[in-house]
């Protein structure tokens, strides 16, 4: 993906992060949803929202071409959450991730996102599998993982702090190494 192309929905825009949406971060990084479900990531300053952007979304782009995206509203531009592929060290494929702020959960914005995502990661990343790591208690990220194909393959123990999640595949199934 070009520095400067994006993602357009009937109702989204689907665009690289850049520090000035470091005020988003803070606040989406510590929505209740986000802390259950993903984790804290001790995001609570602009500074420390450069920082994680420097350190994960911008650093994948340029590493892999590819990375989490800004989610805004197509009619005026308001970011509302962000979806898009990782590569983890310890996952064979690259996986895909969402998250959306509490007032915009519920209302097919997530469904929309990952849409995209998933159409471009076909026909211009041509990433022919995919995974996903979800908490088993997540049943709105499960659901939707299954509404594009994402089947469980297994549970696995992941990241430093050894949790116990879900592994969904969408594509041809190979185990981990």
């Amino acid at each position: 993906m070009s520095e400067r192309k994006e993602l357009v929905t009937s109702r989204l825009v689907l665009a690289r992060f850049v520090h000035e949406d470091a005020a988003f971060i803070v606040t989406l990084l510590n929505s209740p949803g986000w802390l259950k479900y993903i984790g804290d990531r001790h995001v609570h300053t602009p500074t420390d929202a450069v920082a994680y952007l420097d350190q994960g979304p911008m650093k994948s782009y340029r590493e892999n071409g590819f990375g989490l995206l800004r989610v805004s509203l197509r009619e005026n531009g308001q970011p509302i959450g962000m979806c898009g592929l990782l590569k983890r060290p310890d996952l064979d494929t690259p996986d895909i991730g969402f998250a959306f702020l509490p007032d915009f959960e519920g209302k097919g914005y997530a469904s929309e996102a990952v849409a995209a995502v998933l159409e471009h990661a076909r026909t211009e990343w041509h990433l022919p599998r995919l995974s996903a790591i979800v908490q088993a208690n997540n049943t709105r990220s499960i659901t939707l993982l299954k509404k594009f194909g994402f089947a469980l393959e297994r549970q696995i123990i992941y990241g430093p702090k050894q949790e116990l999640l879900d592994l969904y595949r969408l594509g041809n199934s190979r185990s981990e190494n």
